[in-house]
């Protein structure tokens, strides 16, 4: 649903091949490039931490997507102003008796025990966590985010078939990690058919129906290459209403916890 990370920074020149990986200068405007031998035409997005991507086809030379972008300045620069409308809200957590962590949508409360060496787990609705995990923000802060991985990966593998079915694609391979400001990413792989796909820890705060949006809408990936009307088709087919769930996302996004744990002062 976003970017891979740019490995290589190579400026492009109108007359060259564009570079996997490469940055693309319009007027002004540095897009990241992502080259797809899957894609047969040029495509843009807007990444959730702001960057532009253009994605193109093997072969592509650069003018041909110097003029593509400038056909599509407008719809670039009116994505940005509404991203800037909609800045993130992701706040800290203290690691303190009663602070909230979210899980499938629900909310639940941090409980602080005396339990050495004993994972972080959830007991009658309690997020429990050992105290001197607690009094390290690091520690104590990776030892939720490993249960995040822990729980949402077990819970994720058991919702791939119905959605995989449903859009007649094979299953991928699934990884849970941290992908930054990215929900989810699907890479082909041929020694696996389905390929393999990426979820971010943090999708898992979510209501069960937005991360299911979010495994569809790398699902459909497995077929379609990029963000072209195939692949909205391809989505729509499974999830009727993905334009409403694609915003409803983009808002609650914006507030879950990405790891930052709040430094607690003494007094």
């Amino acid at each position: 649903m976003a970017a891979v990370p740019v490995t290589e920074t190579v400026p492009v020149t109108s007359a060259d091949l564009l570079p996997d990986g490469g940055l693309l200068q319009v007027d002004g405007l540095v897009l990241m490039v992502r080259i797809s031998p899957r894609r047969t035409r040029l495509g843009l997005t807007i990444e959730r931490d702001g960057s532009v991507v253009v994605r193109a086809p093997e072969g592509c030379v650069a003018a041909r997507a110097e003029e593509f972008v400038r056909g599509h300045r407008q719809w670039i620069e009116s994505k940005l102003r509404l991203r800037g409308s909609m800045q993130p809200l992701h706040t800290p957590r203290a690691l303190v008796d009663g602070e909230v962590f979210r899980y499938l949508g629900r909310a639940h409360r941090l409980l602080l025990v005396d339990e050495p060496g004993m994972p972080v787990r959830m007991v009658a609705g309690r997020l429990r966590l050992d105290r001197t995990e607690a009094v390290d923000p690091v520690r104590g802060g990776r030892a939720v985010v490993d249960w995040y991985t822990r729980v949402g990966r077990a819970w994720a593998s058991g919702r791939f078939q119905p959605w995989a079915a449903r859009m007649d694609v094979p299953e991928p391979e699934l990884k849970v990690s941290d992908l930054g400001l990215r929900w989810g990413a699907f890479t082909p792989a041929e020694a696996t058919p389905g390929g393999r796909m990426a979820l971010n820890w943090a999708v898992f705060q979510l209501p069960m129906h937005l991360v299911d949006y979010v495994i569809a809408h790398e699902l459909a990936h497995v077929r379609v290459a990029g963000h072209g009307a195939e692949y909205w088709r391809l989505l729509r087919r499974a999830i009727p209403e993905c334009e409403e769930l694609k915003a409803e996302l983009d808002d609650l996004g914006r507030r879950v916890w990405l790891g930052t744990v709040a430094v607690r002062r003494e007094h």
